[in-house]
């Protein structure tokens, strides 16, 4: 498998874990370095450890849970050991009972580690922007 088609797998395999709630997963596919910006969130949240404390959070507080989440238009920039990519989502998730539909722009950063994996280190959320057709 060339690297730009291990980078899709990683980022399919990221996305489906969030799709599925499987929190170990989710994170397991982030460098414990790894920074996020997230539109919705004030901050940004500098490791993976502050992403998870803030997710815990939703969860109890909020009833947090996704209930789909799906990528499209992708596109990976390889950049030596560091891949950009770049992808459509969109998610519908339940907080505080009520279910929530988002089209968003993302990108996420894998750096490839020591053992060969593609890790995610930065991820950054942007709200699609207005009047753009849903694809």
């Amino acid at each position: 498998m060339n690297e730009r088609d291990q980078v899709l797998k990683a980022a399919a395999d990221l996305v489906s874990a969030f799709a599925r709630n499987d929190r170990e997963a989710y994170f397991g596919a982030f460098s414990a370095d790894a920074s996020f910006v997230f539109y919705t969130v004030e901050q940004p949240l500098l490791s993976r450890d502050a992403y998870q404390a803030l997710w815990d959070t939703w969860r109890a507080e909020d009833g947090f849970e996704v209930l789909s989440c799906a990528s499209s238009n992708a596109f990976v920039s390889l950049q030596g050991d560091v891949a950009i990519f770049i992808h459509d989502v969109a998610t519908e998730l339940r907080m505080q009972g009520e279910q929530h539909f988002s089209q968003e722009r993302e990108t996420i950063v894998f750096r490839k580690e020591q053992q060969g994996l593609w890790l995610a280190c930065h991820e950054h959320l942007s709200a699609m922007p207005e009047g753009l057709p849903s694809p």
